[in-house]
């Protein structure tokens, strides 16, 4: 893996931004990262924890997923997901609500969930499954913060977090023994990827990906742009292959070439991705 990650520092050296990754062989199990234990915002990566949180609360038997959560205006108070800008009052089932929070990055369906389960059941959660680095703070991302926020202010965690916990999810996929150690079974670590893999928010780790390339991801973008973050799990055909988590921070607005913030980041993710798609192609 000593060529992937010298491929992977050359890129990311050139970049006038911070940048993190962290990478898993899913069939030899060898990692490798760049600063995989600094923490950085999140952004929206955290909600597969609480996806994962709320499935350990599945099997206990504490919610069901067809269990009806309503939708109050209380929630709808942020700026991003469909459901802020629909009429409150409405009910959709669990399962439904950690899909949208997932797939469309849902916010209101995720400040919804997030008090379903209370921030001390969350944090606990990610410090029992081995994301010492992971906090989150709220609900929804905080308002009226400058662009240059420290992250103690807002949700945080570390590219290395994230992909251990993506790797337990693809374990535990079959193992149920790897499933217990996230509180859950098999089939809600699949149910899981499933999700993951209807994400449609695809201009980042997929974006450079052969046509039909299943990626069971999760996107995150910070305030103004600050933070571009995808984190998911790369298949090649039916196979889960490769564990990859990239995290960016403190992008300029605009790079000295006038390109924006936010295709930068993306651009970043879908290059690093691409270099370790190819890599570890058949």
């Amino acid at each position: 893996m000593e060529s992937l990650v010298d491929n992977l520092n050359r890129l990311c050296d050139e970049k006038p931004f911070h940048v993190g990754w962290y990478v898993r062989d899913l069939r030899t199990g060898e990692t490798a990262n760049r600063n995989g234990h600094t923490v950085v915002p999140s952004a929206s990566v955290r909600k597969i924890s609480i996806m994962m949180c709320a499935l350990q609360g599945v099997s206990e038997g504490r919610f069901s997923l067809d269990q009806p959560v309503e939708i109050q205006a209380k929630y709808q108070q942020n700026d991003f997901g469909p459901f802020r800008l629909l009429s409150p009052g409405f009910s959709i089932t669990l399962a439904d609500a950690l899909t949208m929070m997932i797939v469309l990055s849902d916010n209101t369906c995720t400040g919804t969930i997030f008090d379903m389960l209370g921030i001390d059941r969350i944090n606990a959660y990610c410090k029992s499954v081995g994301m010492t680095g992971t906090t989150h703070r709220s609900g929804v991302p905080p308002r009226g913060l400058d662009r240059d926020h420290p992250v103690t202010a807002v949700n945080a965690t570390t590219p290395s977090d994230v992909g251990h916990l993506l790797d337990l999810i693809s374990r535990g996929c079959k193992a149920e023994e790897v499933a217990r150690q996230l509180g859950c079974l098999p089939e809600h670590c699949n149910l899981a990827v499933d999700i993951l893999s209807n994400q449609m928010l695809m201009a980042a780790l997929p974006s450079r990906l052969p046509y039909g390339t299943r990626v069971a991801h999760k996107t995150g973008t910070g305030l103004d742009s600050r933070s571009h973050n995808d984190a998911g799990i790369v298949f090649q055909g039916d196979d889960q292959r490769v564990v990859l988590t990239v995290f960016t921070d403190r992008v300029p607005q605009a790079l000295p070439d006038g390109m924006p913030a936010q295709f930068a980041g993306e651009q970043l993710v879908g290059q690093i991705a691409r270099i370790c798609y190819d890599f570890f192609a058949d």
